[in-house]
């Protein structure tokens, strides 16, 4: 799974990221994401980290597509398909969590 660690866009100060902040949880390894936009903000120290998010199975254990059972959600330029609760969109061999 890869990550970026870069800062997102607002400060712990700004806006803080908690059960009552409005963006949906994630849990990602030893921490929890929040969905923010088509991204992931994670807490580290005194900010927010911007994750890139990989979907739980890949492509050859679950192929999305017309007929995959999935409902699909045209996103700029490509489709998501929205799997419980969220959604997956095809990046290489993986799908990323939209």
């Amino acid at each position: 799974m890869s990550t970026t660690e870069t800062h997102a866009e607002h400060t712990v100060d700004e806006h803080a990221h908690g059960a009552d902040c409005g963006h949906e949880a994630v849990e990602h390894g030893d921490h929890v994401d929040y969905v923010h936009g088509t991204h992931h903000h994670a807490l580290h120290g005194d900010h927010y980290d911007e994750h890139e998010a990989q979907a739980e199975h890949t492509a050859a254990e679950h192929a999305h597509g017309d007929d995959c059972g999935h409902e699909s959600v045209q996103h700029d330029d490509h489709v998501d398909y929205v799997h419980d609760g969220h959604r997956h969109a095809a990046h290489a061999d993986h799908y990323d969590e939209h």
